[in-house]
C-alpha cells in the first residue's frame, strides 16, 4: 500500500530567486522615491569663470556700430530723355549749384524747336497782316465818314436854300420836299457809317486781343520747348560730392531715368542697424553716445525706420554738438545707444551661458565652494556689461558665466 508523504512547509531553495528579485525592485523603487536624482559632472573650477552677483546702477543702453554718411543724399535724374554726348565731371569730384554734369543729345527735340519756331512766325505774320487790314479798313472808314460829312454839309445848305425860297413862295413843294428828303438820307447814312466805325472798333479790339493772347501763348510754348533743349543739360541742383554717376558715353537715358547722386557735405550724420529686439524701444530724440580720438561726442536718434530687414532695422543719428575732426563718408562709430534712464538692480556680468539658458537658469556656486547647483533665475533688461536679474539671486552670490556647452543636462558641478 503506498503511503501519501505531505509536502514540507517553509522556506525552500527554489523561492531565493524571488525574493533577490523582489529585494532589488524594492530597492529600485525606494531610491526612485527616496533617493537624490540630481545627475553630477566633475569639472575643473579654473576653467570655468565664476563671479559675484551684485547690486548696482544698471544703465539701459545697447553697443551698435554705425556708419558715418552725408545728411543729405540728391539723386540726379535725367528731366529730358536723350543719348549721352559727354561726361564733364567724374564721380568723387566737388561740384556748385548749377555746374553741368551731363550733356545729352535729342534729335526730335530740336526738330520740335524748329516747327515751334515756324509756327510762331508764322503766327506772328498773319497777326501782321491782319492788324495791317484792319488799319486799312480803318482809314477807309473815316475817309467814307469824311465824304458823308461834307455831302452832309451840301445837302443841308441845300435843304435851308429851299426851305427859304419855299416859304417865300419862290419855288416849287415837290423840289423843297426833294432837297429835304436828301439831306435827312444823307445824315441818315452818316450815322450808319458812325455805328459802324464803333462795331469795327470793338470787333477789332477783341480779334486783336485774342491774336495777342494766341501769339503769347505760342512764345510761352517756344520757351518751354527752348528749356527742354536745355534740360538736355544735367546740372547740380547743390552743392557737394558727386558720388555716383552711371552713365557711358552714347548711352540713351529715359525721361527721368537716374543716372547717379550728389552728397550734400554741409552736415553729417550717422546710419546704424538694430536687432529688432529693440524695435518697440529705440524712439526719435534718445541720446547716444561714442568714443573717438579719447573724447566722448553727442548724438541723438533722429529717424527710425520702421521696416525690419534681416531682423534689423535701420536708424538715422544727427550730432549735438562737436563733431570729430577729419570726419569723412564711411568711417564707423561704436555707439552706445541709451533706452532709458540708470536704476538700481540685482547684476550679473554677461557670459556664454545665456546662450544656452536663454537666461532661464544658471549654475549657483554653493558657500563652500565645492559645487554649483542649478538654479531658476529670470533675467530682464541687458547691456554689453551686465544682465539684469529681477528673480532668483541674491547680492554677494556666486555664479558660473563661462558656457555651458559640455554641461547637457547636468543638475549639479562637482568642483575641484
Amino acid at each position: 500500500m503506498d503511503i501519501k508523504i505531505e509536502q514540507k512547509k517553509g522556506f525552500k531553495k527554489k523561492h531565493i530567486p524571488f525574493v533577490a528579485g523582489g529585494m532589488v525592485l524594492f530597492l529600485i523603487v525606494g531610491w526612485i522615491i527616496f533617493g537624490n536624482h540630481n545627475s553630477k559632472l566633475n569639472v575643473d573650477s579654473a576653467k570655468t569663470s565664476i563671479t559675484s552677483v551684485t547690486k548696482g546702477q544698471f544703465n539701459d543702453y545697447i553697443r551698435v556700430n554705425g556708419q558715418v554718411q552725408p545728411i543729405n543724399t540728391i539723386q540726379l535724374s535725367a528731366i529730358e530723355g536723350g543719348m549721352v554726348a559727354q561726361k564733364l565731371i567724374e564721380e568723387g569730384s566737388e561740384v556748385h549749384a548749377g555746374d553741368i554734369i551731363v550733356r545729352l543729345t535729342n534729335p526730335m527735340l530740336n526738330l520740335n524747336i524748329l516747327d515751334s519756331e515756324a509756327q510762331l512766325a508764322e503766327k506772328q505774320n498773319f497777326l501782321r497782316n491782319t492788324q495791317v487790314s484792319m488799319e486799312q479798313e480803318k482809314l477807309n472808314l473815316k475817309k467814307e465818314k469824311l465824304q458823308l460829312d461834307m455831302d452832309v454839309e451840301r445837302k443841308k445848305r441845300k435843304y435851308d436854300q429851299y426851305k427859304q425860297l419855299y416859304n417865300e413862295k419862290l419855288t416849287s413843294k415837290e423840289e423843297y420836299l426833294q432837297a429835304k428828303e436828301d439831306y435827312e438820307y444823307a445824315v441818315s447814312g452818316r450815322q450808319l457809317v458812325v455805328e459802324r466805325q464803333k462795331q469795327d472798333s470793338i470787333y477789332r479790339s477783341v480779334q486783336i486781343s485774342q491774336m495777342e493772347e494766341s501769339l503769347h501763348n505760342m512764345r510761352q510754348n517756344l520757351m518751354l520747348v527752348r528749356q527742354r533743349s536745355e534740360n538736355l543739360n544735367v546740372k547740380a541742383p547743390v552743392d557737394g560730392q558727386l558720388g555716383l554717376l552711371d552713365v557711358e558715353i552714347g548711352q540713351t537715358i529715359a525721361t527721368g531715368g537716374r543716372i547717379g547722386q550728389i552728397s550734400v557735405l554741409s552736415d553729417y550724420k550717422v546710419e546704424a542697424t538694430i536687432d529688432e529686439h529693440y524695435i518697440d524701444r529705440v524712439r526719435v530724440g534718445l541720446d547716444a553716445t561714442f568714443e573717438r580720438q579719447d573724447k566722448n561726442y553727442s548724438l541723438r536718434v533722429r529717424k527710425v525706420y520702421p521696416e525690419v530687414r534681416d531682423k534689423q532695422f535701420k536708424t538715422d543719428f544727427v550730432f549735438n554738438g562737436e563733431r570729430p575732426d577729419n570726419i569723412r563718408a564711411g568711417q564707423t562709430y561704436y555707439i552706445n545707444l541709451q533706452l532709458g534712464q540708470p536704476a538700481e538692480a540685482i547684476l550679473i556680468p554677461r557670459g556664454a551661458f545665456y546662450q544656452t539658458t536663454g537666461g532661464q537658469w544658471i549654475f549657483v556656486v554653493v558657500a563652500d565652494g565645492s559645487k554649483a547647483v542649478r538654479r531658476k533665475i529670470t533675467i530682464g533688461r541687458q547691456n554689453p556689461n551686465y544682465y539684469e536679474v529681477t528673480s532668483g539671486l541674491d547680492e554677494g552670490e556666486k555664479v558660473i558665466t563661462s558656457a555651458y556647452d559640455i554641461y547637457g543636462d547636468v543638475q549639479e558641478l562637482i568642483l575641484k
